[in-house]
């Protein structure tokens, strides 16, 4: 009888960490998996130069960051857990994610990758114990670069890690911290961060009406107020991200399906307006506006058992120019007749995203950041 409530009590505690990490584990499992192993972006070949996006763009391969621009790759650390990274609001540092396989901290990185000073400190002292330790996810840095958002699993009871989006100050530590949002137990909670004028904007995972695990956009104002959400449980949505002039939102929507469409909606400050699907035929993560409003960069693979890749939308595709109108008739000069209507201009053909890398494997959990 004590060996099987032993037993009983280890395949509970599995399970409840299973529960509070599965908002990540769900992301994760976006990811496709690929039977050749992804290159380095270093040792890639072609190089990304085929294509060369403006600015620089960070992100994740294999627990290390690299860098692109100007059309070739840097790597920035060793492969030693780095993800999620971040801007300052001015560019000149990074902020970025470490991750053991018991608890993970927020580091701040020169743009070169060197580790300046670490911010959190999720390790539980002294380390005998897993439910002891936290998990820091997604740090974004507010306008004015004094707070740091995240997604952190507190308040937590044992194995039942629920993330919720906490604010700290980022000159000072987690007890002057504050918690934002209220999370759902045994979902996962709410992740992704993104501060915008007026309050801030996040994905809150929850059961939906179907009792299948789903992502919705939801913005609040205050610290603890309910909020509101801003996408429905169908809709399953996730990944919000900006526009650089603040009135747009692009987002992954699945629709309760095995799919993953890039989606647009304009964005007023308090809510969302219709949506408009603009890649529908690849498995979309990690959407990311350039500096300048050129496009979307995101992540995705090019074949359905392939490694996620680099991809860039520009934005022609989803923002098309007016159609030019039509030159007016020439006046005067005899006509045998009514004149002829000007012919319509040729179709333009629909500008498709354009793939940036062909061998690689980028951490499709893991937001990009882009530097101007």
């Amino acid at each position: 009888m004590m060996i099987s409530r032993f037993v009983l009590a280890v395949v509970l505690a599995v399970v409840m960490f299973v529960c509070g990490t599965s908002a990540y584990l769900y992301l994760g499992s976006k990811q496709s998996k690929a039977a050749v192993p992804a290159q380095k972006p270093t040792a890639a070949t072609p190089r990304a130069q085929a294509l060369s996006l403006p600015g620089t763009i960070y992100l994740a391969q294999s627990g290390a960051l690299y860098s692109l621009s100007a059309g070739r790759f840097h790597q920035l650390t060793p492969e030693a857990g780095w993800t999620m990274p971040a801007l300052y609001p001015d560019g000149s540092k990074l902020v970025a994610v470490k991750a053991t396989r018991s608890y993970s901290d927020v580091y701040v990185l020169n743009r070169f990758g060197t580790v300046q000073r670490q911010v959190t400190n999720n390790a539980a002292r002294p380390r005998f114990d897993i439910s002891d330790n936290h998990w820091s996810f997604y740090p974004r840095l507010s306008a004015d670069g004094g707070t740091l958002w995240m997604a952190y699993d507190q308040p937590k009871y044992g194995y039942d890690a629920i993330f919720s989006i906490w604010s700290m100050p980022f000159g000072g530590t987690l007890r002057q911290g504050r918690l934002w949002t209220n999370a759902n137990d045994y979902t996962g909670g709410d992740m992704q961060p993104v501060p915008v004028p007026g309050g801030l904007i996040y994905t809150k995972y929850d059961y939906g009406p179907d009792i299948k695990l789903v992502g919705q956009l939801w913005f609040t104002n205050r610290a603890g107020s309910a909020g509101k959400a801003l996408t429905s449980p169908a809709e399953d949505c996730h990944s919000p991200a900006l526009s650089p002039d603040g009135t747009q939102l692009a987002m992954i929507c699945t629709y309760e399906k095995q799919i993953s469409y890039l989606t647009i909606a304009t964005w007023n400050g308090s809510s969302l307006g219709g949506r408009k699907t603009v890649v529908s035929n690849l498995l979309v993560a990690q959407p990311t506006w350039a500096p300048d409003g050129s496009g979307i960069a995101f992540l995705a693979p090019a074949v359905g058992a392939g490694e996620f890749q680099l991809w860039w939308l520009p934005k022609a595709a989803y923002m098309p120019p007016p159609p030019s109108p039509p030159p007016p008739p020439t006046p005067g000069g005899p006509h045998n007749g009514p004149l002829a209507s000007p012919s319509p201009p040729p179709p333009v053909p629909p500008v498709k995203p354009v793939q940036v890398t062909t061998n690689n494997g980028f951490d499709a959990t893991s937001p990009l950041a882009w530097l101007g």
